[in-house]
C-alpha cells in the first residue's frame, strides 16, 4: 500500500483521535494535542458523510465541552482549522471557539496578582538625581543597567550612582529626551553586587572596583 502524505497525516489523526476517544470513555481530560486530533478527526469524517461547510463548523461546537478537556485547553482553542475533502474539492474549514470555557476556566499565562500592594525595592535606600539629555536622540535605559554606565550624553552625578540602577520593575526602564531634565530614583544592587559587561566601566565586585571603574569614567570622558 503506498500512501500520499496526505493519507499518512490522516491516519495519524485517527490513531490520536482514538487516543483521545479512549481517554475520554476512562473520565481522562484531553490535553491539547489529543482535543486538536479528536476535533480533525470528527470534521474530516462529517466532510467524508457529505456535510456542506455550515452544517461542518456547527458541528464543531458540539463535539467537545469544557469538563472534556484539561483547564485552559479551551482558551488555547480560540481558532481552530482543518482541511477537508469535499464533493467539490479540498476546502479549509476555520472554527472559532469549538469549546466553550467554563465559568472558572484559567487562561494559559495569565497573571494573577495577590491581595494588597507589594512594595518595590522594600528596605532599599534610594538616591535621586537630576539627569539631563545632552544628546539630539531620545535615550532609553532599562530597569537592570548599571546608572553609573549608562549612555556618556546623559550627564548627571555618575560618582553618586555608581553601583545603583533604577528603582523599576524588572523589564522596566525610563526615556530620556534631548534637552529635558528628568529626576531619577535609583536603589542600590542586591546580592553579590557584582557588575559586568554594560559600557566596560566596571568588571566585577563593585565595592573592590569603586576606584578603578571612576578612573576608567573618566579616562572615558564619562566624567569631567
Amino acid at each position: 500500500m503506498h500512501l500520499t502524505p496526505t493519507e499518512a497525516e490522516r491516519l495519524t489523526i485517527f490513531t490520536a483521535a482514538e487516543l483521545a476517544r479512549r481517554y475520554r470513555a476512562l473520565g481522562i481530560r484531553l490535553a491539547h494535542p489529543e482535543a486538536v486530533a479528536l476535533l480533525a478527526d470528527e470534521l474530516l469524517t462529517v466532510a467524508r458523510l457529505g456535510y456542506d461547510h455550515p452544517a461542518i463548523v456547527s458541528h464543531a461546537g458540539t463535539i467537545l465541552t469544557a469538563a472534556d478537556v484539561e483547564p485552559g485547553v479551551a482558551h488555547l482553542l480560540r481558532t481552530f482549522s482543518v482541511e477537508v475533502s469535499m464533493a467539490e474539492g479540498t476546502k479549509l474549514v476555520t472554527v472559532f471557539d469549538p469549546i466553550a470555557p467554563g465559568p472558572d476556566d484559567p487562561v494559559p499565562g495569565e497573571v494573577i496578582p495577590a491581595e494588597g500592594e507589594i512594595e518595590l525595592n522594600a528596605g532599599r535606600p534610594r538616591t535621586r538625581l537630576t539627569v539631563l539629555n545632552t544628546g539630539d536622540r531620545t535615550i532609553q535605559v532599562r530597569s537592570h543597567a548599571h546608572f553609573f554606565e549608562v549612555n556618556p550624553a546623559l550627564s548627571f552625578d555618575r560618582a553618586a550612582a555608581y553601583g545603583l540602577r533604577l528603582d523599576r520593575p524588572s523589564g522596566g526602564g525610563m526615556r530620556f529626551d534631548p534637552g529635558i531634565e528628568k529626576e531619577v530614583d535609583l536603589v542600590p544592587y542586591a546580592g553579590l553586587r557584582r557588575v559586568h559587561g554594560f559600557a566596560g566601566l566596571t568588571g566585577g565586585d563593585l565595592e573592590a572596583e569603586r576606584g578603578a571603574a571612576l578612573d576608567r569614567a573618566r579616562a572615558r570622558g564619562y566624567v569631567e
